[in-house]
């Protein structure tokens, strides 16, 4: 087992629901388990943490949607329309998981009808021989201005987007870019900082949940490294 890593399993609930003899909603929710012969304290922390989201996730917005579901289905009927079921998914991906930090993100998705659903995206950055969080302004130790930062790179990776693409972002994207910017709203990958915005943030739903890398290095964000995140 690699000491400055954790070892991920998948832990999944799920049930296909019924009223009156009808599907009308189905749910899958996807947590992480981890197994670390080091890191035992974060562990307990974290399978203790992430089983009990899913568990509050399942007893309260999935018996919501469910109640939500049912009125739906006695509406449909009562006015002869055609019956849809409700979705819910929860799917999480580790994006770093190495240098003695843990970094992933959680993707809540919901259906109730209509074109299309929602996705809500929630994500974590652990530092490990700490046993705690690791907040955005610790990747950019030397900038008291990191917020100012790290706007002035998405809106110039925006332009620039743009400049290639087209605008696929609504016209006031700068505005909206300050507006909705979120300390909590990143992960970390092989490559850098991932700053990310909900969906409707910044950009219409076909654009799906805009993503933002900052490098790390010299001008970026700080390169990880285990020695720096154990004195932490």
């Amino acid at each position: 087992m690699e000491r400055n890593r954790m070892i991920v399993r998948e832990r999944t609930l799920e049930q296909v629901m019924y009223y009156k003899n009808t599907i009308i909603m189905r749910y899958t929710i996807h947590y992480p388990h981890f197994i670390s012969d080091t890191y035992q304290t974060l562990v307990n922390k974290l399978n203790a943490l992430y089983r009990t989201k899913a568990v509050m996730y399942e007893r309260s917005n999935i018996m919501n949607l469910y109640q939500m579901a049912m009125v739906d289905y006695e509406y449909s009927v009562a006015n002869n329309y055609p019956i849809h079921q409700y979705e819910a998914i929860v799917n999480y991906t580790v994006t770093y998981n190495e240098n003695c930090l843990l970094s992933l993100y959680f993707d809540q998705y919901e259906y109730t009808g209509g074109a299309h659903g929602l996705t809500v995206r929630y994500s974590d950055t652990w530092n490990l021989p700490q046993s705690k969080r690791v907040d955005l302004n610790e990747m950019f130790p030397n900038r008291s201005n990191y917020r100012e930062y790290v706007i002035w790179i998405i809106n110039r990776q925006i332009e620039q987007q743009i400049a290639k693409e087209g605008n696929i972002y609504f016209e006031n994207y700068t505005q909206l870019v300050n507006e909705n910017f979120k300390v909590n709203n990143f992960y970390l990958t092989k490559d850098g900082v991932v700053i990310y915005f909900q969906q409707y943030d910044i950009a219409p739903y076909s654009t799906g949940i805009p993503t933002f890398i900052i490098p790390y290095g010299p001008g970026g964000a700080i390169q990880p490294r285990c020695e720096y995140w154990e004195n932490k």
